[in-house]
């Protein structure tokens, strides 16, 4: 019995997955590019290395949800980032759409390779010893990378964005191109860099 095709899918009939490559070799096992026809996992996630196995298109969205938080702290909820999954993918597709238009490019390609030139390679933990708490260089996990780079760029975007006339897909779409460049003025390349220079003088 001869072997059935199986459809070619675009994720939102938009944008091929197939022709993004992840150059860096620490990453590829992290970023997932699974072709679906709708990117919804509906969090069944909740396992070991769970986060990998889902789309990087729809873990950026479910960031775009939590834009203004900062660690503990939960700022203002924005009011365009809320907790509906239509109005979120809404703003990640209108920035992927716009990047699109900017660079003429495949804008999966252009995320992850945002995603490489933002994700940290080392940064500090505090260790205790002898009573003193002193900082220590440690080395990122290949799935943290991918995690603080999504959160960078999203926080950048958030930040063009509020109180701006600049929407947060625009603001997006400007950070996700800056990083992809490694311009200076991204915010999460500037995180990037700020996290590996506290690690270089602790080590």
């Amino acid at each position: 019995m001869a072997e059935t095709q199986l459809p070619h899918f675009k994720i939102f009939d938009k944008y091929d997955l197939s022709e993004v490559k992840v150059e860096d070799p620490g990453l590829k096992r992290v970023i997932n590019l699974e072709p679906k026809l709708v990117l919804k996992s509906y969090g069944r996630n909740v396992q070991k290395f769970g986060q990998a196995k889902v789309n990087v298109v729809e873990r950026l969205m479910n960031r775009v949800a939590t834009a203004g938080h900062r660690g503990k702290k939960h700022r203002i909820q924005k009011g365009r980032a809320t907790g509906k999954y239509s109005k979120n993918m809404k703003i990640v597709l209108d920035a992927l759409e716009m990047i699109e238009k900017r660079t003429g490019k495949n804008p999966i390609q252009v995320l992850v390779k945002a995603i490489e030139n933002s994700a940290p390679r080392d940064e500090i933990t505090v260790i205790e010893y002898g009573g003193a708490r002193y900082p220590q260089a440690v080395d990122v996990s290949p799935l943290r990378r991918v995690n603080l780079a999504l959160r960078w760029l999203v926080h950048g975007a958030s930040d063009k964005a509020f109180n701006k006339k600049k929407t947060i897909a625009q603001a997006l779409c400007d950070e996700i191109i800056m990083a992809s460049e490694e311009n200076g003025e991204s915010f999460a390349i500037k995180k990037k860099r700020e996290s590996e220079a506290q690690a270089d003088s602790a080590r």
